[in-house]
């Protein structure tokens, strides 16, 4: 009952933001924590909770982002009915993946460069296609409009994003309670012993893979809506994949708020090195990774970690 009032407190508490907020870069801040928060989440689904690393969670990110942008500007879908689509494909591409992975025993590194890979071929297919607006991308038009999922303010997409990692917070605390819970964490653990157990391994990571790859998706079709613009290199560049798993990792891996609290922490990282050395190009980032470099060495266990220890 712990994380469920937490998570109450945490989604009150983003609601009132925009009452006591009127500040467009605080509340651009805010979205994009909230944003990098669902990203991380939905990393930890598979890696924290399942013990499979992914390099190329883009591939799900892009999917969710150019099903949003094709069903709406190619096929004429509302926003709205679009979302649910999308998250199907994510999930979708996310069991079709972990089909052919997992069917030949693919784990560990070996895993991570086959994610990898697929991200790298979904990006060339979408720079091929003209009906993904081939190396152009496809930008959505302006609609100022709630029904159209694009808001005059900031606010909308607040709740909206608030809404989605909300939903990413439910996910993971289920995990921890669920009997599905238990067997991802068991196979997570020790495959071999999991299996000797009963436990369907290839069903248990399959379904893992497809939450995900969902959630994953959720993002892209949100960052489309809130940047209405999406190419090839952003859609299933590196990036995406690094800035997830480094929200899962610096916030605690396996927890329900590491990956909010690795968002939080990064984003506030980040608005702090560039305000110091804005000066001196380049300075930032290189503060920025050691600091990261950092809290990997002095706290293995992310942030989430360091609070369950100190309780």
């Amino acid at each position: 009952m712990r994380d469920l009032a937490l998570i109450g407190v945490f989604a009150a508490a983003g609601l009132l933001v925009p009452a006591f907020v009127d500040s467009g870069f605080v509340l651009n801040l805010c979205v994009m924590t909230l944003y990098l928060a669902l990203l991380g989440q939905a990393w930890n689904i598979l890696g924290g909770y399942g013990g499979q690393f992914s390099f190329g969670h883009a591939v799900f990110f892009g999917t969710g982002a150019y099903a949003m942008a094709v069903l709406q500007v190619k096929l004429g879908l509302n926003a709205w009915a679009a979302l649910p689509l999308a998250l199907v494909l994510g999930a979708a591409t996310g069991a079709a993946l972990g089909a052919l992975s997992f069917r030949y025993g693919l784990r560990g590194s070996y895993f991570a460069l086959v994610t990898l890979a697929f991200a790298e071929v979904f990006r060339i297919l979408a720079n091929t296609f003209q009906f993904t607006g081939a190396g152009v991308g496809i930008q959505i038009p302006l609609r100022e409009d709630a029904a159209a999922m694009q808001f005059a303010g900031k606010t909308g997409f607040l709740y909206l994003i608030l809404a989605l990692c909300v939903a990413g917070l439910l996910v993971a605390r289920w995990l921890e309670r669920s009997r599905y819970g238990a067997w991802l964490q068991a196979v997570r653990d020790n495959e071999e012993s999991a299996a000797a157990l009963g436990v369907n391994v290839f069903r248990v990571k399959l379904v893992a893979i497809s939450i995900s790859g969902a959630l994953m998706s959720a993002g892209g079709a949100f960052y489309l809506q809130y940047f209405r613009y999406v190419d090839p290199h952003i859609a299933y560049g590196p990036s995406i994949s690094v800035e997830a798993l480094l929200a899962a990792i610096v916030g605690g891996m396996g927890t329900v708020f590491g990956p909010l609290l690795g968002a939080v922490v990064l984003h506030a990282l980040g608005e702090i090195t560039r305000s110091l050395a804005e000066d001196l190009p380049g300075v930032s980032l290189v503060v920025y990774g050691s600091l990261l470099v950092l809290i990997v060495m002095f706290l293995p266990r992310g942030i989430a970690g360091l609070f369950a220890r100190k309780r």
